[in-house]
């Protein structure tokens, strides 16, 4: 996959110290990914680079939200998201990137990309169960969750009422109450 230029950071040019790198995230972005879940994004990505003598360290902060299909209901809705990560990037003979934490670069690279790193911090900052806030408080009204509402096993107390008991189980119940 060809990496995208404006998530490469030419690092060779930048003073020792910090520096602040913004970037906003929409649907494009994961177009190229080919990643489907989402029906828009609007995510910011702040990224700070701490550049010493030696190494690189990354500071990535995501907030933003995500438009994604509800699991219950399939009805769309906005998921808010945050995610940070931090990352080292220190100087090798070889590119290594083994460890989660830790990227090696060869010695005579001048740039580092860091839109795979990007496209995991947001698909790993939405929740595994996805659920439309109009479901858990009641607001929401669909036809899908009134089909879910009448298929839905009834309580046993209504169970209860509803069908004839054997009178030889209230006998047996007598005897719980009656010591």
């Amino acid at each position: 996959m060809k990496p995208l230029k404006e998530f490469t950071i030419p690092f060779v040019g930048l003073k020792v110290g910090t520096h602040h790198f913004n970037f906003k995230i929409e649907q494009t972005f994961f177009d190229y990914f080919e990643y489907e879940d989402f029906n828009d994004v609007n995510v910011n990505v702040d990224v700070e680079l701490i550049k010493n003598t030696t190494l690189l360290d990354l500071h990535f902060k995501i907030s933003g939200t995500v438009n994604i299909n509800c699991d219950v209901t399939n009805e769309p809705y906005d998921q808010a998201i945050e995610n940070d990560f931090d990352l080292v990037v220190n100087f090798g003979e070889e590119y290594n990137d083994d460890n989660i934490d830790i990227l090696v670069l060869p010695h005579g690279a001048y740039e580092i990309n860091i839109q795979q790193y990007i496209y995991e911090l947001i698909v790993l900052a939405v929740p595994i169960k996805r659920v439309h806030p109009g479901v858990e408080d009641g607001t929401l009204r669909s036809d899908i969750l009134e089909k879910l509402n009448e298929l839905s096993p009834k309580l046993n107390e209504e169970k209860e009422k509803n069908e004839d008991i054997d009178p030889r189980w209230n006998t047996l119940k007598k005897l719980l109450t009656d010591k």
